[in-house]
């Protein structure tokens, strides 16, 4: 996962963050089973962006992934009930893993487009003329 609760918590608070995942309002505290579900899929998410272009896992988690995986998550969160600046930040983190995908910008590590070139190079080689006025003995 791009994310976890502790950087949930930073981002967002704790209070909204109980808001979000006691679903019945019975505990007061956050739900740790709906929060993992929640970053699991923005993490499912991110990486259906980023698959076709790096290699994951990726060695390591840029902080913009984690900012981005926090943000999906809370709009993911907020089901369909999102209020429209939290819409706002989930349609920005999809355009950013839009343009990664596609290579308008990068994280600044290595993808698999970016692979040293290869000498396996096709070569062609000719045994000399087949058919020539030398070799037609007149027919042609």
């Amino acid at each position: 996962m791009y994310a976890a609760r502790n950087d949930m918590t930073k981002r967002f608070g704790e209070e909204e963050l109980i808001l979000l995942t006691d679903r019945d309002g019975s505990t007061g505290v956050i739900d740790d089973t709906v929060l993992t579900q929640a970053l699991a899929d923005a993490s499912a998410e991110v990486d259906g962006y980023l698959g076709g272009r790096y290699t994951l896992p990726l060695p390591s988690v840029p902080d913009v992934l984690v900012r981005i995986c926090c943000d999906v998550a809370r709009y993911l969160l907020h089901d369909e009930h999102a209020p429209e600046r939290i819409e706002k930040r989930y349609d920005n983190a999809i355009d950013f893993l839009s343009k990664l995908g596609t290579g308008k910008i990068s994280l600044g590590m290595p993808d698999e487009g970016d692979a040293s070139p290869s000498n396996n190079t096709a070569q062609m080689c000719s045994d000399g003329l087949v058919f020539g006025r030398k070799n037609s003995k007149g027919f042609i």
